[in-house]
């Protein structure tokens, strides 16, 4: 029984997957997600996920939290079985979704990480770049640095830039977002130059004469990887004496936070990053918002 029932539940994911993939075009990471979480949940059961009941999708949740799992983490899983259950439900397998007298858990909402202006030039500062043949590496890490903090990719559209995605004359870069929807986002004069010379010397120097459509291969002529640059963007952060625990995402942040700062519109910014809803730029503002805070109670003389 629990065979072939674990037989329909797969049958059943991947049918509400790839409708999924068809209505939303939601990215293949996204999927995979939602097919760990509804086939952990399945594996739970052992019943199949069409038999569970509102006490069981409460009792999974509150196993995952005394686990360690964080209440955001519950809230996207709970988000997950919702989809599930709501199109089930709308298809005539379910008469009820099971989900539908669960709360979803109370979160806080967390500022983003950033740096401040100068730390951000500290880090952009840290490869050695004196020898762009010799260190063609650490020259196209600086150039990907100066393109992250200009732009505020995500780190997954950084790396997977084609050289033809950046138009130089036009200065401007066209990126494939979440759900395959494109954007152009501007570079910026600083980050364009090191892109110029950059593609002159070091990244011929990195593919030493193999065809690569990629603009920032690895050492093996390949797009480099997200967890390789994450790796460089620690060992930089190392370098420049910033002790905070950064990633590639946190240059994103910083790009939002210092363009608000610096007294940018919020629909631009929301644009620029590719944000879907500009409920998700707003939590910028709050960071923004703290500074200006504390800018006026140190030099204003009523503060």
């Amino acid at each position: 029984m629990v065979a072939d029932g674990g037989a329909a539940h797969a049958v059943e994911v991947d049918a509400y997957l790839d409708s999924l993939w068809l209505q939303k075009g939601l990215a293949a990471n996204t999927l995979a997600a939602y097919r760990r979480d509804l086939t952990a949940f399945g594996g739970w059961l052992e019943r199949g996920l069409d038999s569970a009941q509102p006490h069981d999708i409460q009792a999974y949740l509150g196993e995952r939290y005394d686990g360690g799992a964080s209440a955001r983490s519950a809230a996207r899983l709970l988000s997950c079985l919702r989809g599930y259950y709501r199109a089930a439900v709308d298809a005539g397998r379910l008469r009820q979704d099971p989900t539908a007298t669960v709360a979803r858990p109370m979160l806080g909402r967390p500022l983003p990480k950033s740096l401040s202006e100068g730390e951000v030039e500290a880090l952009l500062g840290a490869p050695r770049v004196d020898d762009p043949t010799g260190l063609a590496h650490e020259y196209r890490d600086r150039t990907m640095l100066e393109v992250l903090y200009a732009t505020g990719l995500r780190v997954s559209e950084l790396v997977g830039l084609a050289v033809s995605a950046l138009n130089l004359r036009q200065g401007v870069a066209r990126v494939t977002g979440k759900g395959g929807k494109e954007r152009l986002v501007p570079a910026g004069e600083v980050a364009l130059d090191w892109v110029g010379r950059y593609l002159a010397v070091a990244r011929p120097a990195l593919l030493r004469g193999r065809p690569s459509d990629a603009l920032f291969p690895s050492n093996r002529g390949v797009a480099l990887t997200r967890q390789a640059f994450w790796h460089g963007i620690k060992r930089y952060a190392e370098r420049a004496g910033i002790r905070a625990d950064i990633s590639p995402h946190t240059l994103r942040h910083a790009f939002a936070t210092h363009l608000l700062n610096h007294g940018a519109d919020l629909r631009a910014v929301q644009m620029m990053l590719g944000h879907a809803d500009l409920s998700t730029t707003q939590i910028y503002t709050h960071v923004a918002r703290d500074r200006l805070k504390r800018l006026h109670s140190a030099h204003h003389p009523r503060g």
